[in-house]
């Protein structure tokens, strides 16, 4: 894909035109990592033709220093956050990458709004985080570091270490069966637990075919499981999903684990529970975190007596970061070898377009610049099309989805070009939105 750029400022008027630093070359992407990466991942964007700037330490304003300095055509973070404000000087800026599986930490919408890709890397650190949620599973039931911790002190107490409720015939309760939760759930039942669980996409067809329960709501997900681990994105929809009316559901004395993302879970509900009822907990993430790889952490639901935490670090072992780098050099060769985003996550699942403009023409130069030239004296707008060639290259057919409908005499003129070979419009209709269960 050969790559030749404009910057236009937007914003503010400057005081000064600014141009975009001079482009690698046609087919050469400018690369800013701006978080930890595989050895291997840099040598092989590179290899790929890619001029990379590596800054691991980058964050909040260096970072956006970073972006106005190197002015990158594509960003790769890992938990680095960008905000709206780090996009604002990016004149060349077309794609960031997550180099991992949840993206909370980039502002979307300020990408989308700026007309920049966002791809993430979804299962490649599955199994990586599925062990750690096991680890801090099989640390809630026996204990493990509390006798760490007692055995450091120099205390002997296998009369109280001595009682844990044991796993094997007890009830896994998996909420979220994406990749991590199936990990996780198979994991279940090689422990030989009886495994359920609860998902939006989730049918009883595909339950009974992986051998696990179905759960119609999370509720009765909560009353039943002995373990329950919690394994969703963070988006608007998860917000305090396992809420208060959850955490009253679960029974004395159950295991909670969260590998997906602070906001998910109510804390202050959580902690009622682990006060009133025994429930333990063992918690990868929180509701509020250091936003750098050190600093002070402050969450109070750690100093609960039965929480057992660790550093956000479920993909962080070599195995993950290496496969999750793998990804990322495949998602950046592809954008720039032919344009396409693999894994993107903030491409529209729906436009406003009411019609579809189907023009079938010869595979001459001008053709199509016709066709919007007419469109926008009809003034309407194209939210998305695609223009297939044909075998042998003679003909092609664009799909137009449009904003509006063309009137009679705009299809007329658009059908009056010499290499238009024909002209349809036709109505989109649209089914009702699905309801997932509650």
């Amino acid at each position: 894909m050969a790559r030749y750029t404009i910057a236009m400022p937007t914003g503010p008027t400057p005081t000064a035109i600014k141009t975009a630093p001079e482009t690698p070359g046609p087919g050469a992407l400018n690369v800013l990592l701006a978080d930890k990466f595989d050895a291997a991942g840099l040598d092989d964007l590179r290899s790929h033709g890619c001029t990379v700037q590596f800054d691991p330490e980058l964050a909040g304003e260096s970072l956006q220093a970073a972006i106005l300095r190197h002015d990158p055509d594509v960003l790769v973070v890992r938990s680095t956050t960008v905000p709206a404000a780090a996009l604002e000087n990016a004149l060349r800026l077309s794609l960031i990458v997550r180099a991992g599986a949840g993206y909370d930490n980039i502002d979307i919408a300020a990408a989308s709004a700026r007309g920049i890709f966002v791809a993430n890397c979804p299962g490649r650190n599955s199994v990586a985080v599925a062990e750690l949620a096991w680890a801090l599973i099989l640390a809630c039931d026996r204990r493990v570091p509390d006798q760490t911790a007692d055995l450091r002190r120099g205390t002997w107490n296998k009369k109280e270490y001595a009682k844990a409720a044991g796993l094997h015939g007890r009830t896994l309760g998996v909420v979220g069966l994406g990749r991590i939760g199936r990990e996780i759930a198979s994991r279940g039942q090689a422990f030989g637990m009886k495994v359920i669980a609860w998902s939006r996409s989730l049918t009883e067809t595909e339950a009974h075919r992986l051998g696990i329960g179905y759960c119609a709501n999370l509720i009765n997900l909560a009353k039943v499981a002995d373990v329950v681990s919690v394994n969703v994105a963070a988006t608007p929809e998860t917000v305090r999903l396992i809420d208060e009316q959850f955490c009253a559901a679960m029974k004395p004395g159950t295991t909670l684990v969260n590998t997906s993302r602070g906001s998910v879970v109510d804390e202050d509900a959580l902690t009622t529970a682990i006060r009133d009822k025994g429930v333990r907990a063992g918690l990868d993430v929180y509701a509020t975190e250091p936003a750098t790889g050190t600093g002070t952490f402050e969450d109070p639901i750690v100093r609960e007596p039965g929480v057992y935490g660790t550093h956000h670090v479920g993909a962080s072992t070599d195995q993950a970061q290496h496969a999750i780098s793998t990804e990322v050099v495949r998602i950046i060769d592809t954008y720039r070898t032919d344009g396409t985003v693999p894994n993107c996550v903030n491409r529209a699942l729906a436009t406003t377009a009411t019609n579809i403009l189907v023009v079938r023409h010869l595979n001459h130069p001008g053709v199509l610049a016709h066709v919007f030239y007419t469109l926008g004296q009809a003034g309407i707008n194209v939210e998305e099309m695609e223009n297939v060639i044909y075998d042998g290259a003679k003909a092609a057919c664009a799909r137009i989805q449009l904003d509006g409908a063309p009137l009679p005499e705009h299809l007329t003129a658009i059908g009056a070009n010499d290499d238009v070979l024909s002209v349809d419009l036709t109505t989109i209709t649209r089914e009702p939105p699905a309801h997932g269960h509650p």
